[in-house]
């Protein structure tokens, strides 16, 4: 991945993090835990797309989960949506509910996850849909909730369990709910 010269990066440790040595990557990784810039957050997913060093993999997907700054959403939405890190979608799904930032403007995205998705990412996308909260219009609610009806009549039993649940859970989002109060 080309790195642009963007304000707050470190060309040495993008250099570090592409290294081929997984101990200058992880040392790098411990450098950005400590500093913590969501700029680095592209350069990290395409790390994580590339590394196959299962400690490399690990400590991105740890450093993702552990992000609390509004401004990671739009990397994290933007890498969810790009079919080039389909084999990272479970791991970066996951960070989302994991890191407990506002995803509820991008509910569709995640409806379409539970949808689409085999049962294990379609479980992370129902996490961080559940772990929403603010308000949603009835016409999202009416919108997303039919969505779900028409796929419940082609899914297996588990994931109907799962799309059960959410058209269960909208009408109270569209009322309005509060952390943890679903």
């Amino acid at each position: 991945m080309e790195q642009k010269k963007t304000p707050g990066i470190n060309s040495t440790i993008v250099n570090q993090l592409n290294s081929s040595s997984p101990e200058t990557v992880i040392k790098a990784l411990k450098q950005l835990k400590e500093t913590g810039n969501t700029s680095y957050i592209p350069t990290l997913i395409e790390v994580l797309h590339t590394a196959s060093d299962q400690e490399i993999r690990n400590q991105i997907v740890r450093l993702l989960s552990d992000l609390k700054q509004t401004d990671a959403v739009p990397f994290l939405i933007e890498a969810i949506e790009n079919k080039k890190y389909v084999n990272e979608l479970r791991f970066l799904t996951s960070a989302c509910w994991e890191n407990g930032l506002d995803y509820s403007n991008h509910l569709s995205l995640f409806i379409d996850l539970v949808i689409e998705q085999e049962l294990e990412t379609a479980i992370e996308a129902y996490t961080v849909i559940t772990n929403m909260s603010g308000k949603i219009s009835q016409e999202i609610a009416d919108k997303e909730s039919r969505k779900l009806k028409e796929a419940m009549l082609e899914s297996d039993e588990q994931k109907k369990a799962l799309m059960h649940d959410l058209l269960d859970f909208l009408p109270a989002f569209e009322r309005g709910i509060s952390p943890q109060s679903y």
